[in-house]
Formats: structure tokens, C-alpha cells, sequence
């Protein structure tokens, strides 16, 4: 814990989305095992927590430009396979069937 006054230094890991919450039993993960166990937190956050509510936390998110790796997409064959946390993030489906699209349940609806 920082000094009260002393500069907070930045990790690494703050440029990730804060989408899951702090284990105690885990002293870190290296950037590719962090990117897996939050994306997977994504997934469990919306088969639990719903679209409405992770919707709400991806907004946090939109103007980040940059794309993170295993988060936001996975390279398959060199073409760019987009997440459920890169179209959470978006915030609407684009009507393209894409494989991963979270909205694909409220649309056959």
C-alpha cells in the first residue's frame, strides 16, 4: 500500500477492463492468463449478472480505441474473430450473425 501522498504507480494490468473481481488467492497473472480469466468472467458475468447490466459496465469502455488481444478479439487463420466483450462494448447487434455476438439470443427472440 502506497504512502498517504506518495504517487500511485500504474500496472500494467489497469489498461485491462475492470470486469472481475480482485482474487485473493491468485498473486497475478501474466498478461495472456489475465486476458483469458477476464474474458471468461465476461462470459459467466452475462450467462449470471445478464445483457442489461454488461452492457452497462462495456459502456465504460467504448471510446477505448484500442483493441486488446484475447479480449476484444482472437486471431483464427489470420482473419480477426471479435469477442462478446468487443460487441458488448459496441452496444448493439450489427445484424452480420457474427459467431461470438451476445445480442444473437434477444434477436431470435
Amino acid at each position: 500500500m502506497p504512502e498517504k501522498g506518495s504517487p500511485i504507480i500504474a500496472r500494467w494490468c489497469s489498461s485491462f477492463p475492470a470486469v472481475m473481481p480482485v482474487a485473493t488467492e491468485q498473486d497475478c497473472y501474466c498478461p495472456t492468463c489475465l486476458a483469458k480469466a477476464i474474458s471468461k468472467s465476461i462470459d459467466e458475468q452475462i450467462r449470471v449478472k445478464g445483457m442489461k447490466y454488461m452492457i452497462g459496465i462495456a459502456s465504460q469502455y467504448q471510446k477505448h480505441e484500442s483493441l486488446m488481444e484475447l479480449i476484444d478479439y482472437t486471431l483464427e487463420e489470420g482473419n480477426y474473430v471479435f469477442s462478446k466483450w468487443y460487441h458488448l462494448k459496441r452496444g448493439s447487434c450489427c445484424n452480420n450473425d457474427c459467431r461470438n455476438c451476445p445480442f444473437r439470443e434477444i434477436v431470435r427472440v
